[in-house]
């Protein structure tokens, strides 16, 4: 046996380093490292509550909305605010519009690159794939960018800014829109609508959202010209839909009032989600304890020195399981036809992963123009509210990467508690007291690894979309 390391990766947000035992050209285990620590959950604490609002979008710069989104609702939860439904509306919106940016984002400049690589030159495909996306000289990003510029002006009419806004409150928005803006949104959406539909996918959003079979999306990519049809051609030769399996256990949030919560189990077994069963074990990570903890009595406690850890990222367990989390998640629990035939035909892998990104964007879009117009123009878009002294509360939402959640705890008027999991600290996360490797420590193992081996271990790291920065609190 061998041990090889890989890292750090490019094209990821934040540090991230494997280690991998190899054995005949395989990868037997994995052991995946979140190497950058950053404290957030300990500056929180002594604050004022609502200083919150401020200091959680900067874990990160490409989905600080959710993370105000999650430490928004954990505050309503503690004075038991109702948003107005302007603001219900408008803050879907808002999400909607990062999460989407980041699923674009994510296809185009962090995933496709890797086809473009020599080690496919062999392939029939690889010719239009390199001079598509390869990084800097491709010409797919010249596409996308503006796009995705033109997308985000929505920020803007509905948040004031981005990243990092203060609009997102307990009790629903600070950024009331009028009518002429409600219009300036719905077209900003059109424009974003036909980049989707004349070069994303070379169809309209409805035809690809109702895709209901693995056979279906195959005939369906064979006809059309797009970017996604490409990928879903190239995947076929690699197999890429049999790629990456890991626990076959997904965990959502819900989101949008939309998309629900819940957890899915082999078999395609749903049960609604309980927070109480949801866990971190610290045993495998550089901070004290080793027991599985309750997200509300945790603890974030550096341990530098801690014997048989390797990451400073917890290990998330839902009733004791390991569970992945992110769109396809949030599609099989929607009970999407063409994802669940996937997940029954070979578990989750690279080509469901990235094909639940792809329904994502086909089916929020049409609902982010129906949330536009429902909005209301002269009523309020935040109901008013007080934090009380002493309180708890708890913040679930999704990230375009999966369940996020902030878990709060306010005593004497100051944070006394504030903790975080991220959608990659479920993907990521290490080995837990029971042994058990996280979602992306199971889907390597079996890969193949070393000189020569093609680079199936990058399809399937980026098949998670990892954002390390938001993994460590």
């Amino acid at each position: 046996m061998s041990r090889l390391v890989l890292g750090p990766f490019n094209r990821v947000e934040g540090d991230l380093e494997l280690q991998l035992d190899v054995e005949g050209g395989q990868v037997s285990a994995a052991r995946v490292n979140s190497p950058l620590f950053r404290g957030f959950e300990q500056i929180l604490v002594g604050r004022a509550p609502l200083d919150a609002l401020a200091i959680v979008p900067r874990i990160c710069g490409i989905c600080s909305v959710a993370q105000s989104a999650a430490a928004a609702l954990a505050l309503a939860d503690t004075a038991g605010i109702v948003p107005a439904p302007n603001g219900r509306l408008a803050r879907h919106l808002i999400q909607a519009t990062e999460n989407l940016a980041d699923h674009l984002t994510h296809f185009y400049l962090f995933f496709m690159p890797d086809f473009a690589r020599s080690d496919y030159a062999h392939h029939a495909w690889h010719g239009a794939v390199s001079e598509r996306f390869a990084a800097i000289n491709g010409t797919a990003s010249g596409d996308m960018l503006p796009a995705r510029a033109g997308f985000l002006r929505l920020m803007g009419f509905l948040a004031g800014r981005w990243p990092h806004t203060l609009a997102l409150q307990p009790g629903g928005t600070t950024r009331a829109i009028s009518s002429a803006e409600r219009i300036r949104v719905l077209a900003q959406i059109r424009d974003f609508r036909a980049f989707l539909e004349k070069t994303l996918f070379g169809d309209a959003l409805e035809a690809v959202a109702a895709l209901g079979s693995i056979d279906a999306l195959q005939a369906w990519a064979e006809a059309r010209q797009g970017d996604f049809p490409a990928f879903l051609r190239a995947a076929r030769t690699l197999r890429l839909e049999q790629t990456g399996r890991a626990c076959d256990r997904f965990l959502s949030f819900g989101a949008y009032d939309l998309l629900p919560p819940g957890l899915l189990s082999a078999g395609m077994t749903s049960e609604p989600l309980d927070i109480g069963r949801i866990s971190e074990d610290h045993r495998h990570a550089w901070l004290y304890g080793s027991d599985a903890v309750a997200p509300a009595n945790g603890h974030t406690r550096v341990a530098a020195d801690k014997a048989d850890a390797y990451t400073w990222c917890k290990a998330p367990r839902y009733a004791g399981q390991v569970a992945e989390s992110g769109a396809l998640a949030r599609q099989l629990l929607a009970g999407h036809p063409l994802l669940q035939a996937f997940v029954a035909s070979h578990g989750g892998s690279v080509t469901a992963r990235i094909s639940a990104r792809m329904i994502e964007l086909a089916s929020l879009v049409p609902a982010m123009e129906s949330w536009a117009r429902q909005l209301t123009p002269g009523e309020a878009f935040c109901t008013q509210g007080e934090i009380p002294d002493e309180a708890d509360g708890v913040g679930l939402t999704e990230a375009a990467r999966g369940s996020l959640g902030h878990w709060l705890s306010v005593r004497h008027g100051r944070i006394a508690r504030y903790q975080i999991i991220a959608p990659t600290t479920w993907n990521f996360s290490p080995r837990d007291a029971a042994g058990q490797p996280g979602p992306l420590e199971q889907a390597l193992v079996g890969l193949p690894a070393g000189e020569g081996a093609p680079p199936l271990i990058q399809h399937v790291v980026r098949s998670f979309d990892p954002c390390m920065v938001c993994t460590v609190h």
